[in-house]
């Protein structure tokens, strides 16, 4: 039986911890019905179609998987069995490659590599039975991505239609220290009620990724349009036609909410070379023209004038003394953070995301809001400061 890329079938779409929210409302913004919901994503209906709009428009998902088979799953043989009697010579080319994913909860399995290996099996196994040759294998996600869930009993699947982490744009040419994943700043963003009709600042700029997420909220263009590799594009499906009008489409997206010019986005740093990989990264993602960069200390920035007599926010991500620096030589730099907003930032909204509950208290000033995040492996806080006019002191 053909695989139909129209059919509506279970998809999952997968984030980082603490982002579901964000992920939640993006999808439901897109006219999607959400089925299920955990911690690190939702699930919907959705046929491979879908899933173009789905990989080239959301901000805050790393992967869109599309169900291909679930089954009862007790042991590594039914895995082998189960995966082998899908017809996989009708998805993936004997000359193309494949690479496993997966996730695994299960009393039997204590190398996690086993059941991937297994999967990996199956499936050329398969292919080479129906076509006399096999595609090859390994870790590359640039071509065909399988991934499977395998959790108690049961298996789940799915082809991960994007491939490579949604979070790699294709922009952040020159990165900087400890970069803040595309996603992440993303969530941070929407976090904090961005939303484009505001002034932003963001004074501890590093690679610009904030800056830039922000440029490409405030215009409405789909991040996904800014690299040309998705997995759904390797299989065997004849999908090329509705992949062209589903980018064109895409292409054509532009800010609904607040049509205008955006306004004014700040992006600083005292690193020189920090500035330049900003100035150079949103070049490429097609902003750059919307960012004002400045190279000074972040007590420095230029704070731009009142957006329709409001302010508009700050948002902060400096080191948390994890992975560069020392916790006391970034204590300093954290009260001076709270002078900054306490001294130069009356009316605004601030927002520092750090990983160091010590060095958050160094801030000096009470947070109206803490909201988790997870950045790579260090649970942080994007902490929220209202900067009431007349706060000055």
């Amino acid at each position: 039986m053909p695989i139909d890329p129209t059919k509506k079938r279970l998809t999952r779409i997968t984030c980082a911890p603490f982002i579901t929210p964000y992920l939640r409302a993006e999808v439901e913004a897109l006219g999607f019905a959400i089925q299920d919901e955990d911690h690190t994503g939702v699930q919907v209906g959705a046929s491979l179609i879908d899933c173009m709009r789905l990989n080239l428009q959301l901000r805050t998902a790393q992967h869109i998987h599309w169900l291909l088979s679930r089954f009862r799953c007790p042991s590594p043989h039914a895995l082998y069995t189960q995966v082998a009697a899908f017809p996989w010579e009708k998805l993936i080319a004997n000359d193309s490659y494949v690479s496993i994913a997966s996730n695994v909860e299960h009393p039997q399995i204590t190398n996690s590599l086993y059941p991937t290996r297994v999967v990996k099996d199956a499936i050329v196994d398969r292919i080479t039975k129906h076509t006399g040759s096999r595609p090859d294998s390994g870790p590359d996600r640039s071509k065909v991505v399988v991934h499977l869930y395998w959790k108690g009993d049961r298996a789940w699947v799915y082809l991960n239609t994007s491939g490579q982490w949604l979070a790699d744009r294709g922009y952040r040419k020159l990165p900087h220290h400890a970069p803040m994943r595309e996603t992440l700043a993303a969530a941070v963003l929407m976090a904090a009620g961005y939303d484009g009709t505001q002034a932003l600042v963001d004074p501890m700029c590093g690679s610009g990724t904030i800056a830039i997420e922000a440029a490409l909220m405030a215009t409405g263009r789909a991040p996904g349009l800014l690299r040309s590799n998705y997995s759904l594009m390797h299989t065997m499906l004849d999908v090329r036609e509705e992949w062209r009008e589903a980018r064109h489409r895409a292409g054509k997206l532009r800010r609904a909410a607040a049509p205008g010019p955006v306004p004014t986005i700040v992006a600083s740093d005292i690193d020189p070379y920090a500035v330049e990989a900003a100035r150079r990264n949103a070049r490429v993602a097609g902003v750059e023209q919307l960012i004002e960069f400045v190279e000074c200390d972040f007590s420095q920035t230029p704070l731009p004038e009142a957006v329709h007599a409001s302010p508009g926010l700050v948002v902060m991500n400096p080191e948390y003394g994890e992975r560069m620096g020392e916790m006391e030589q970034l204590a300093e730099t954290y009260s001076h953070i709270g002078d900054f907003l306490k001294q130069r930032c009356a009316g605004w909204t601030g927002f520092v995301c750090t990983g160091s509950r010590e060095l958050a208290g160094k801030i000096g000033l009470k947070s109206s809001r803490k909201i988790p995040f997870m950045n790579a492996q260090i649970e942080c806080r994007l902490l929220r400061f209202d900067m009431y006019a007349g706060t000055r002191g």
